[in-house]
């Protein structure tokens, strides 16, 4: 007994002291927040005080010396992001990950994002000439000596990472990958091309694209080819989430001039949509220096704040969903595989090696072919079975593209000519700005290098790289780009949709029905904005899209079983709610409305690509209001079936998914049990760290394509949001100290601190927070203040 007894004391004893010493090594990773450091570089003492939420006040006396301190408060906070977006964008995360990633690496490096980034840095970076590669070094110089002197982040010990420098190379990385995640055609251009060719033109109508016999390929791809692609449009999204970091979608902002708010200056809104990750996409940041003063949202690496607002003007950012990538079918040489047809010749493949190191493995050498168009993406397979050559053209790739020179300019903007100047420099990815100042101005620029394609060609097609459809004829200069300055309605607005006017720019543009629920709010010339109208603007959950799928299909509906659960549908007004149950039996519905009348067409592989592409949400309104459309007759039946059987069979699969998920009482199906966020941490894709490092799940309201944009992908219930709005920014410009965000985390990425996740139940709610500009509000939200004194 005895025995029994000192046994158990010492295993308590025991797991006392490992609890002990794992609360000790949790502790020494924690930021410090307080006291005083010193750093090398510095020209003078810093003052950075940290406010409740843990965001950064920093003060110095010069922006070198700024920039410098950002970037050591920045590290301490997400280095791991750094660290996990480096490797994703240069193709790195099989060295620390293994044998599991390297398609992933293949990938990033098949699209030469590692090489451009090189060879743009060497030859940007040559001379430190201008005040934005100053501000990039001494940012830099920050990270590094966070990394070089503090113990490194827990998941560096977990995963088996070793500190290396950070290099503006690695910048230009992440800044490729930002212009990667914007570009649908990766999952979009193979699926249209294989209904096009494959199928012909009565199955293109329902989206919506012209059919041009002159545009089909002139060399038809094979069966291996098709397979090919098929993998690519799906490696594209999975390469994403394999390494759990965030994919940028759309967003919302808009900028209201003073006649039409209660203060008389103009307001501005935005919420970018990303998918939602741990940690947040966005770190906040309040810089000041003699002649300089910005609250910005910044990116991992970047010392440019991508969003931000002062007392003088403020900004937001949307995407532009242009299209400025080009798949291009390359024509083989028979007598000799290195060579393709191109302006009337055959011309070389220029090929290189690049070694892609794998943990616990040996190292993969690649071979990375490239033709005039661009990068061949093939390579990007390991085993690939087609013969055709796919080339890549990419305007992240061809263009100057000085963005680092852009987002100074910017984060400075604070007049319209200075604004226009600086959108003028961000060529790829495309981006809306919209943007207003105290003076009274608002205005919203599309930004981007816009590439003039021959006439006729349609890009949202694999184009015949043979012929000269594929050729770009040059740019178009940014004064013919779709921009606005002060309207005379008094608004500008952008949602993702397809910009009005002359100018036709191709592109994957988001449905236009949020751009419309907003648009029907903001031009009610009754309506003064203030704080309190545009937060419930940005909270919005309802939708005019159920209402233009369901109409013509009421009458069928009125054919089948569960006539209670049918009416509450049909009477159901689009709001996403998470106490309603009428948008769970609408998505459900629509899911296997889809499936049944697209799958056995396109088979899974290529259906379950196009669930990933927005063409498919703007061609199943069409596709419910064309009962003679082929896609609802089943290609493996003698039957040919009606738009009414395939409505009914569709109603009975949902109730029974929904009964077997959910359970019999119907009562219980609500959206906000059928429909949550989480925030998934790279290492919570591992169970049970999921457990340990997400964050989550909460109810959801809101849907995809609601002003509250919370999305998930069309498919089976229970629906995990992907992604929403990364930020919600309210900035009236007569109070600007009063600014209201939400971050949908928290601040820190270091599990274990305090502002890991003091935010997520928050962002959950709809809640806001002050952005604290004024400095005696920062005086007053101090809960900590750290000194960053020079190295004498």
């Amino acid at each position: 007994m005895k025995r029994t007894t000192k046994f158990f004391v010492f295993l308590l004893l025991l797991l006392a002291a490992i609890a002990a010493a794992l609360s000790w090594h949790v502790h020494s990773k924690q930021p410090q927040r307080s006291g005083e450091l010193i750093l090398a570089g510095l020209q003078a003492a810093v003052t950075v005080r940290y406010d409740e939420f843990g965001v950064p006040h920093i003060e110095a006396q010069n922006e070198v010396d700024m920039y410098l301190a950002l970037g050591y408060v920045h590290a301490q906070d997400r280095l791991f992001q750094m660290e996990m977006l480096r490797r994703l964008s240069r193709g790195e995360l099989a060295a620390i990950f293994g044998p599991k990633l390297v398609e992933t690496d293949r990938l990033f490096r098949t699209l030469g994002i590692r090489a451009h980034a090189d060879a743009y840095a060497a030859r940007e970076f040559a001379q430190i000439d201008t005040p934005a590669k100053r501000a990039l070094m001494a940012y830099l110089d920050g990270v590094n000596q966070f990394q070089d002197s503090r113990p490194a982040p827990l998941e560096f010990d977990i995963i088996g990472i070793k500190k290396r420098p950070f290099t503006p190379a690695d910048t230009v990385s992440i800044g490729g990958y930002l212009a990667y995640s914007f570009a649908a055609a990766f999952r979009t251009e193979p699926v249209l091309t294989q209904i096009r060719d494959q199928l012909g033109s009565d199955y293109l109508k329902i989206f919506d694209l012209a059919w041009r016999p002159d545009g089909v390929l002139r060399q038809q791809l094979r069966p291996g080819d098709w397979q090919d692609l098929g993998r690519l449009a799906r490696l594209s999204q999975d390469a994403l989430e394999a390494a759990g970091q965030p994919l940028f979608e759309g967003s919302n902002a808009w900028a209201v001039a003073g006649a039409r708010t209660v203060s008389g200056k103009p307001l501005l809104a935005g919420d970018p949509h990303i998918q939602f990750a741990t940690p947040a996409v966005w770190y906040e940041a309040h810089l000041k220096c003699p002649g300089f003063e910005l609250y910005g949202h910044h990116q991992a690496l970047n010392p440019l704040a991508l969003l931000g607002h002062n007392d003088k003007f403020a900004w937001s950012l949307t995407m532009f969903q242009n299209d400025d990538v080009d798949l291009v079918a390359e024509k083989l040489n028979p007598a000799n595989p290195n060579e393709v047809w191109h302006q009337g010749q055959w011309q070389a493949l220029q090929s290189r090696e690049e070694l892609l190191e794998v943990k616990g493995a040996a190292p993969v050498k690649l071979l990375l072919r490239r033709s005039k168009h661009g990068p061949i993406i093939n390579d990007a397979l390991a085993g690939a079975v087609g013969e055709t050559p796919v080339a890549l053209w990419w305007a992240f790739l061809e263009t100057e593209n000085p963005v680092l020179e852009g987002f100074y300019a910017l984060n400075r903007a604070d007049s319209l000519a200075k604004g226009r100047a600086a959108a003028a420099q961000i060529h790829a990815p495309g981006l809306n700005l919209v943007w207003a100042n105290a003076a009274g101005d608002i205005a919203w620029w599309a930004a981007a290098k816009l590439p003039v394609r021959p006439a006729g060609v349609n890009p949202s097609f694999i184009l015949d790289g043979a012929s000269s459809e594929a050729d770009k004829l040059g740019f178009l200069p940014f004064a013919q780009n779709p921009q606005e300055e002060n309207p005379a309605r008094g608004y500008v607005i952008s949602a993702n949709h397809q910009p009005a006017g002359a100018l036709q720019v191709p592109g994957y543009y988001n449905l236009w029905d949020r751009a419309e629920r907003l648009d029907s709010l903001l031009r009610d010339p009754s309506i003064k904005w203030a704080a309190g109208n545009s937060k419930a603007l940005q909270l919005d959950v309802q939708t005019g899209y159920s209402q233009r799928v369901l109409k013509p299909l009421i009458p069928l509906l009125r054919q089948v079983p569960e006539q209670g659960l049918v009416e509450e549908m049909a009477a159901w007004d689009g709001a996403y709610k998470t106490e309603l149950r009428a948008p769970v039996l609408f998505q459900q519905f629509l899911f296997e409305l889809a499936r049944l009348a697209l799958q056995d067409e396109l088979g899974e592989t290529v259906f379950n690509n196009l669930r990933l592409t927005r063409a498919l949400d703007h061609a199943l309104p069409r596709l419910m209001a064309d009962p003679t459309s082929p896609w609802w007759d089943k290609r493996d039946t003698k039957a040919v079936e009606t738009q009414a059987e395939i409505v009914a069979e569709a109603w009975g699969l949902s109730l029974a998914h929904l009964r077997q998920t959910f359970g019999a009482d119907a009562k219980s199906w609500t959206w906000g049990r059928a429909h949550t966020v989480t925030h998934g941490h790279p290492l919570g894709l591992q169970k049970p760290l999921d457990r340990v490092f997400n964050v989550g799940p909460f109810a959801a309201p809101g849907s995809h394509e609601t002003p509250n944009n919370m999305a998930a992908r069309i498919g089976p219930a229970p629906w995990a949001v992907v992604y929403g709005p990364s930020t919600r920014r309210i900035i009236d410009l007569a109070r600007p100290a009063e600014s209201l965000g939400i971050n949908p985390v928290g601040q820190s990425g270091v599990w274990g601190d305090r502002h890991y996740a003091d935010q997520a139940q928050m962002h959950a709610l709809g809640q806001y927070r002050n952005q604290h500009l004024a400095e005696a509000d920062v005086a007053t939200h101090t809960r900590s203040k750290l000194s960053l004194l020079p190295l004498r």
